[in-house]
């Protein structure tokens, strides 16, 4: 059960290390200025603090988004690798008795 959950922490981590490099990108990329208007400079007024608001919200939502991901993955890797160190186990062999 303990390693199971460190595996799953282990991807929740990892999931979130990894929201965060693919978010930032990807919210650019979804919102770029002047995408409509090639020709020339985009005429735009911008509520900075709502801009602000909608960036941090979307980019904590891919984390969490991410961190999940990587929680049942790497749950699922746990049970796959905890499961085959299970069935290597076995019962230690019984004493040898002595003939006298």
């Amino acid at each position: 059960m303990k390693s199971i959950l460190i595996w799953v922490l282990a991807g929740a981590l990892l999931g979130g290390i990894a929201a965060s490099f693919i978010v930032p990108p990807m919210l650019s990329w979804y919102n770029e200025a002047g995408y409509l208007s090639q020709g020339g400079q985009p005429q735009a007024m911008v509520n900075l603090p709502q801009v602000v608001r909608y960036s941090t919200s979307r980019l904590i939502r891919g984390q969490a988004i991410g961190a999940g991901i990587g929680a049942v993955v790497f749950f699922v890797l746990g049970l796959a690798v905890g499961g085959r160190s299970r069935r290597r186990v076995a019962a230690p062999p019984a004493p040898a008795q002595r003939v006298q």
